[in-house]
């Protein structure tokens, strides 16, 4: 066990405006072995979900009336889900995590990292660079891989960003060395405070719109839902989802598709967005104003909403309005150089511990919002960004002794039947006196349920 407050978990919790108070009741069982690596991957994935298990514990004593349950995380189960998607095993099969196309690539003058899982990325990538999509993938790669070597990492960079395509500089992005904000939140409007009765989850009957795809978003929602919010994900049918991701991040959820460009579809969205209380999106900054969805325009229309926003690149300068990963934002931002080998080959997290820790952090200002909304009413505007939570790792984390026993992720692995095929799955690593184990539901095949509230 883990002695006196942890810095990290402090600093966390300060900037999601927790009472200082209550981080004195937040401990970690320790694990030897957890998520190696040169920065503190660690202390960040644990403090994460420290706060994110500390802000549940808050909310549900604020609404049964009583003391702050104890937070006892421990740090196997932490490292276990921040690799959930490599635990993850559907009928036994172990999904791709990175399509041939995606990785670090030698250029004329450096390195370069793309990211082509997605169909329509991997278009835009072969198209910028003038490779025919011809042949199979080991000679498609090759054919990128000669490209490649022969142009400057700088010029790879903006003419795959220019096509709509995923590819940066290792090391070269602009602000890289800034510090970004952890988090940033504000408070807007008046209102009556909204009151949440006693329940046995701190989340139960909070309504929860996901915008969001890949991992950091749907790891925030797949959270939430684990503490009894009413999760549904609204995707575009033009946008489709592999369904390995959604196997891993859609537990406790539901899934509909809307395109918002059709009418009918749209009064659907605007009947579900009438009543819900959270509005989480995950698409670059400025993706979803044509609908109506900017912050400002949807606080205007509800303005006891609490309307969360995650992107990859921050929410300022000249990145962005880009595209990014979590792999593309630790290559571009210096994390890839400082875990590279010793030839000099870019190097990577123990995890996706972008995604992840942001993902935690994002549900965790959700629980809060919803906690301060009971006493001062009015609506909450909250940002996050993938680059943010990498300028805490590089800057903001000191590392901490490791002890403990030897980490065993079989300890934290659970099977389920589901749509899917029959689940190998990590259990989530939320942990306070009382709270949920695991989800009470498997994911729902993409796309295939109801657009509507529980």
């Amino acid at each position: 066990m883990t002695e006196g407050i942890d810095a990290a978990t402090a600093h966390a919790w300060a900037a999601l405006g927790g009472p200082a108070e209550l981080v004195e009741g937040v401990s970690y069982i320790a694990s030897r072995g957890v998520l190696p690596s040169r920065l503190p991957v660690r202390e960040l994935a644990r403090a994460t979900v420290g706060v994110c298990s500390l802000a549940a514990a808050e909310l549900f004593a604020r609404r049964a009336g009583g003391s702050v349950p104890e937070v006892r995380v421990d740090e196997g189960a932490v490292a276990t889900a921040f690799v959930s998607e490599r635990h993850l095993r559907i009928d036994g099969r172990k999904p791709t995590s990175f399509a041939p196309l995606s990785g670090f690539w030698p250029a004329a003058d450096g390195w370069v990292r793309t990211h082509a899982n997605y169909p329509h990325h991997r278009a835009r990538l072969l198209a910028a660079l003038e490779i025919p999509d011809e042949g199979d993938d080991g000679a498609l790669a090759q054919r990128l891989a000669d490209r490649l070597l022969t142009r400057p990492a700088r010029w790879i960079q903006e003419t795959v960003q220019a096509e709509g395509g995923l590819a940066v500089a290792v090391g070269m992005a602009e602000g890289s060395r800034a510090e970004l904000p952890l988090v940033e939140s504000r408070r807007t409007g008046d209102g009556a405070a909204a009151t949440l009765r006693a329940a046995a989850l701190p989340a139960a009957g909070v309504r929860v719109l996901d915008l969001t795809r890949v991992i950091a978003g749907p790891v925030a929602t797949r959270t939430l839902a684990l503490l009894g919010a009413d999760v549904l994900r609204v995707d575009s049918p033009r946008l489709p989802e592999h369904p390995d991701a959604h196997a891993d991040t859609g537990f406790g959820k539901r899934s509909t598709l809307l395109d918002l460009d059709v009418p009918k579809d749209r009064l659907l969205f605007e009947e579900l967005l009438s009543s819900a209380d959270v509005v989480i999106t995950g698409y670059r900054p400025g993706a979803l104003d044509r609908h109506g969805l900017a912050p400002r325009a949807l606080l205007e229309r509800r303005p006891g909403l609490i309307v969360a926003q995650l992107c990859a690149w921050g929410w300022e300068g000249p990145w962005a309005g880009r595209r990014g990963f979590d792999s593309l934002v630790q290559a571009a931002c210096g994390i890839a150089g400082i875990e590279a080998a010793p030839d000099g080959h870019p190097g990577v997290l123990p995890a996706q511990a972008l995604d992840h820790g942001t993902g935690y952090l994002l549900a965790a200002a959700v629980l809060r919002a919803l906690t301060d909304r009971q006493d001062t009413g009015g609506g909450r505007q909250l940002r996050f960004s993938l680059a943010g939570t990498a300028s805490w790792l590089r800057h903001g984390i000191r590392p901490a002794a490791t002890d403990g026993a030897a980490y065993d992720p079989g300890s934290w692995l659970a099977e389920t039947p589901s749509p899917y095929g029959r689940l190998q799955y990590a259990r989530p690593p939320v942990g306070y006196a009382g709270g949920p184990g695991d989800w009470t539901r498997p994911p729902t095949l993409w796309g295939t349920d109801s657009p509507g509230w529980i």
